[in-house]
């Protein structure tokens, strides 16, 4: 039987991280949580789980996942979020992995909570989301906050049945603030790989993210909360390439500038 290190970043994450932790049990066989310096009671319920708790200042998401990884004691790797947690059957699903690990790495659902309600339609569900891994095999990559394992060409994959729960946003408001925050991350991720906007790509990328999310995923099925979720997930699209724009049109000036100097 192979063992297994859980590894969970995290930051002011009481409210979840104690459900995370509790769905580990019995799966994995060292805990380990890289916290971000919380000012909440996250360091208090890790350690009355008896986990490896490191603080480690916050350097970008892939980037933080890549230290917590390193960190594990055993090369076969199951990250979470702080957030998540594993289903009974995915649980079940990975104790049998264990007796027989035959791939490289391992997908799974993410079904994730929206105000309370959890969402089987849009792009929200099935959320696939590669966890459990060898580590020798890949790594953390993307630009934050759009982090993802990726692993070495002709590597094996398979599929796990079961969820992983995701308690995504309890309310739209914390849904927009974190659309704002996360826009304005990825939006200078893009700029400065030398992504490109115009008010007309702002305008494609909502329709189209709207359209294949609420239509052609059917998150009409979903009620009002996937209206909500649609609208303003195709809403956060616009923003993010408005304000790659707005950074174009920044750099411009501060060029202009400099021009007028010399």
């Amino acid at each position: 039987m192979i063992k297994i290190s859980g590894v969970i970043i995290a930051f002011n994450e009481e409210e979840y991280i104690g459900n995370c932790l509790e769905s580990l049990k019995g799966v994995a066989d060292e805990i380990i949580v890289v916290d971000s310096f919380s000012t909440d009671s996250t360091e208090e319920i890790c350690k009355s789980h008896n986990v490896k708790f490191i603080r480690h200042a916050f350097e970008g998401y892939a980037e933080q996942k890549n230290y917590a990884t390193s960190l594990a004691s055993f090369n076969i790797v199951l990250s979470l979020d702080a957030d998540e947690a594993l289903s009974d059957e995915l649980k079940e699903s990975i104790l049998r992995v264990k007796e027989d690990f035959q791939a490289d790495g391992y997908y799974f659902n993410r079904l994730n909570n929206y105000c309370g309600r959890w969402i089987k339609h849009s792009r929200l569900y099935p959320d696939h989301q590669l966890r459990l891994f060898d580590r020798t095999k890949g790594r953390w990559v993307g630009p934050n906050p759009h982090d993802n394992f990726r692993l070495e060409k002709g590597s094996k994959i398979r599929w796990l049945r079961g969820n992983l729960y995701h308690w995504n946003y309890k309310s739209i408001e914390e849904h927009i603030d974190k659309i704002n925050k996360f826009t304005t991350i990825a939006a200078e991720e893009y700029f400065k790989a030398g992504k490109k906007a115009s008010i007309v790509s702002c305008l494609l990328h909502m329709w189209w993210n709207f359209f294949r999310s609420y239509f052609l995923n059917m998150g009409f099925l979903d009620g009002y909360l996937g209206y909500m979720s649609c609208s303003i997930s195709a809403y956060g699209s616009f923003l993010k390439y408005a304000k790659i724009k707005r950074l174009m049109n920044m750099a411009k000036l501060k060029e202009k500038a400099n021009e007028k100097q010399y």
